[in-house]
């Protein structure tokens, strides 16, 4: 819903753009490699070998904090997956569509009613908002089960330690001497910070400056212009997205890369072994995301857009 700088709709990339961005990736192989080697060339070093002894990677979690990850954690990932993928497919929709090719508009008959005429927003942006509203619920729900359940614990920093566990980490991954570890017991330090900043400032930035952005936000109030404007909300919400784009990528390559079956086993099957189960449940959750994706076309939402209001051209 905030990303509607626009582009010209189908139009096609020309040479250079390839050339260019053949270009980039060849500095981001380029940077990787330098990243590694820097890194491996500083764990040679004596006080950064002391360093490592001293802080290993992960810091002691309270005595109460419990232990795997039940069923609930299980389908709260998928669905969370579920949804951002989406949000970030339809964000990326509106963002490139020039000239929509449907709208939406409320019924003001319904439950919601508001004496100022609904306004017309494009089907993308409907969907945008549709999705948004799942994902919050879904949100909501999480951080409910996270504090009934205890397991707050795994994801939020009770000691300070955690910074410079958190840097030990990055140290040992960037090496590609990665870290031993066990998520069914705790998260290391560098999960546990990102893990916290995805649920606890990440997911309300977004749904902050989003709501700023949308046809819900109160219109005419100039205190609330002042408080917030729109274009400090622009100039957040897209690099957010673009936060969550580069943890989702960073978040599957580590899944696969350190212990594929027994991640998946944790993520989707609620059991701490190496068997094909969380697998099979990976493979499913991708197929239907992948379909969902392929559905959000304009052909498709038409039908369900107008069962909550007027959809037209």
């Amino acid at each position: 819903m905030s990303l509607l700088t626009g582009a010209k709709q189908g139009s096609k990339p020309g040479p250079s753009k390839w050339i260019r961005a053949a270009l980039w990736i060849a500095v981001a192989v380029a940077a990787a490699a330098a990243v590694v080697l820097v890194a491996k060339w500083a764990r040679s070093l004596e006080p950064v070998q002391e360093f490592l002894a001293a802080y290993p990677g992960h810091s002691d979690r309270p005595e109460n904090t419990p232990v795997g990850l039940p069923a609930w954690v299980n389908w709260q990932h998928f669905l969370n997956a579920f949804f951002i993928v989406l949000i970030i497919r339809s964000g990326w929709q509106i963002r490139a569509t020039a000239r929509p090719k449907a709208y939406w508009t409320r019924n003001n008959t319904g439950l919601i009613r508001t004496k100022a005429k609904p306004a017309k927003i494009s089907l993308e942006l409907w969907f945008h908002l549709c999705l948004d509203v799942l994902w919050l619920l879904n949100g909501l729900v999480f951080v409910v089960l996270l504090f009934i359940s205890g397991h707050w614990m795994r994801i939020v920093p009770t000691s300070w330690d955690v910074f410079p566990n958190a840097l030990s980490t990055a140290l040992q991954y960037a090496s590609l001497d990665w870290p031993t570890e066990n998520g069914w017991i705790h998260y290391n330090a560098l999960q546990v910070l990102s893990y916290f900043a995805v649920v606890f400032i990440a997911a309300p930035l977004a749904a902050l400056t989003g709501m700023r952005m949308s046809p819900i936000w109160p219109k005419g109030n100039s205190a609330l212009e002042r408080a917030f404007p729109m274009a400090l909300a622009r100039r957040v919400h897209f690099p957010v997205m673009l936060f969550f784009v580069a943890f989702v990528v960073t978040h599957v390559v580590l899944v696969l890369s350190t212990g594929a079956l027994r991640n998946l086993n944790h993520m989707f099957a609620a059991r701490d072994d190496g068997g094909w189960l969380g697998f099979g449940i990976f493979a499913l959750s991708v197929a239907v995301t992948a379909g969902a994706w392929l559905l959000a076309k304009p052909v498709f939402l038409r039908p369900v857009a107008g069962l909550m209001g007027k959809v037209s051209r």
